[in-house]
């Protein structure tokens, strides 16, 4: 496999970006599909607009994966194929930091999916909430459920894409508020 031309990663804290999060069929991009996509913009550390969708996978959902994230093959039916979801999510996202939990998993998937389809390369720059956590945040445990108990955000929903992204902006929120007075201590 070639390398991929991804953004680059950056520790720094933001106030404008775009989360994302996937829901898939396996782990591997090479093999398997994406079948939610979700999105929320954020300026000054608000959310200001969504997007979500179910993607019509090529096969049938194995059992895993519908008990993992609650999507069946029957939710999947009616939904938009990758060709017609993936335009309309770039333009969501445009040039945006891209932040996610683990987001190089989503980034590997989004970026081979519009890289086949439509022979263009994923290059935002992204933020991952996972190594943010890892890096201030002594716990035993860095997944995003841990992280969301850890800091008393809901989990409800989770490994539902949209529910996914809500989870990850509430965690960079109160991990970025408590770097923020940890250095406001320091300082005096």
């Amino acid at each position: 496999m070639k390398d991929r031309n991804k953004g680059n990663y950056t520790e720094n804290f933001i106030s404008n970006y775009t989360v994302v999060d996937i829901e898939t069929t396996g782990l591997s991009p090479a093999t398997c599909e994406i079948i939610e996509l979700s999105a929320i913009k954020v300026r000054d550390d608000r959310a200001v607009d969504t997007f979500s969708t179910l993607i019509k996978p090529t096969g049938k959902l194995n059992y895993y994966i519908s008990k993992l994230t609650g999507i069946t093959d029957e939710m999947l039916v009616s939904a938009p194929n990758i060709k017609e979801v993936l335009p309309k999510f770039m333009e969501f996202v445009g040039t945006d930091l891209v932040m996610g939990h683990n987001v190089n998993f989503d980034i590997n998937f989004i970026y081979d999916n519009w890289e086949r389809h439509f022979q263009k390369e994923f290059t935002n720059d992204f933020v991952d909430t996972m190594k943010m956590s890892r890096k201030y945040c002594k716990l035993p445990s860095h997944k995003l459920d841990a992280l969301a108990a850890h800091y008393n955000v809901s989990a409800k929903g989770h490994h539902r894409a949209l529910t996914d992204c809500e989870i990850t902006l509430n965690v960079y929120k109160k991990i970025k508020k408590e770097v923020f007075e940890r250095e406001k201590e320091l300082s005096i």
